[in-house]
């Protein structure tokens, strides 16, 4: 049975994270839904901000300031879910909405006046007190969940090294460490090398400088995703940056073994399932890979059995409830 209470499911992206926390509170409470962008968007939100008890936004960011701030207006209730853009400042890699003055200042208020921020990773709870320069009082860490069911091993695995990531330009391929993942391939000639996510027009731009056992492959959908998950023995996330990722997490479902860099959820996915090395040390990635690749095959269940253990949806919805509860009451 359904809650009494109305919530406002506000977001401008519609990933499947996402849409995986509103099934959530759909599950559980009158959900009222804005996944829009522009002016279309706020004038929705405006218009049901008053009939709803509390709002659920995905990402701090313009947005969920005017959120927050018709919250204050009518005292309503609110929920912000921080995944990592949205508490990032990396000048370096060009990466962050805290790059900009004045989405900074929009961003700070938000996750200041916000009823709770729920954070994907501990990581990220350091980094919103940094840059919201607060004590972070309302911030909670709560890890996306993953379905076992959706993500599973399946047949024999091959000696190949996988990596996954949205990439429409030169700055996301570094922010992901595709660039530091291609060194690593030039220093694994005889290993098949696939990194799947790439744009069309950025495979154009740089598949003459890639070597010939890295295979690069734009978008695909989540059913032909599984079957490379199920065929990789190893899965790389060697992000500049990272919350909880979601590509490692589903990997590690299907059986492949990680390896990842030292840098924010990164570790806390892997654990001691894998490898973690230091980001940009290139030959500590090497050996890591050629480590995991001679690991026994089922090896890989321990990385399956510590993503159900610990990031499995039904721990996300029982334990958004609960908060949603004792906000409420």
């Amino acid at each position: 049975m359904k809650g009494k209470f109305n919530i406002l499911f506000t977001s401008t992206l519609k990933t499947s994270f996402i849409i995986r926390d509103l099934n959530f509170l759909e599950n559980n409470y009158n959900v009222f839904r804005v996944i829009d962008s522009g002016l279309v968007a706020l004038y929705k939100i405006f218009s049901l901000i008053r009939k709803v008890d509390l709002t659920f936004t995905w990402f701090a960011s313009t947005y969920s300031a005017w959120v927050v701030l018709l919250t204050k207006m009518f005292k309503k209730k609110s929920i912000i879910i921080i995944g990592g853009v949205d508490v990032a400042d990396y000048k370096e890699i060009n990466y962050g909405i805290w790059l900009s003055w004045w989405k900074a200042k929009l961003v700070r208020y938000s996750l200041k006046n916000a009823t709770k921020v729920l954070a994907v990773d501990p990581f990220l709870i350091d980094e919103a007190k940094r840059l919201a320069q607060y004590e972070g009082q309302n911030l909670v860490y709560l890890p996306t969940g993953y379905d076992p069911e959706e993500w599973f091993p399946q047949g024999e695995k091959q000696k190949l090294i996988l990596s996954v990531g949205a990439c429409e330009d030169e700055w996301r391929f570094v922010k992901k460490g595709f660039d530091k993942l291609i060194e690593a391939a030039q220093k694994m000639l005889d290993i098949k090398f696939i990194i799947i996510g790439i744009s069309h027009e950025l495979i154009n731009k740089i598949k003459n400088s890639i070597p010939q056992n890295v295979e690069l492959i734009t978008f695909v959908n989540q059913k032909d995703l599984l079957r490379y998950y199920q065929k990789a023995k190893v899965y790389c996330q060697v992000s500049y940056t990272e919350g909880l990722p979601n590509a490692l997490c589903e990997a590690m479902l299907c059986g492949c073994i990680p390896v990842g860099t030292n840098r924010g959820g990164i570790p806390n996915a892997i654990s001691d399932t894998g490898f973690v090395v230091e980001y940009g040390n290139i030959q500590s990635l090497v050996d890591a890979l050629n480590k995991a690749l001679n690991v026994p095959e089922d090896y890989g269940l321990k990385s399956r059995n510590y993503i159900i253990k610990n990031f499995h949806k039904s721990r996300r919805e029982s334990e958004l409830v609960d908060i949603i509860n004792k906000i409420m009451f």
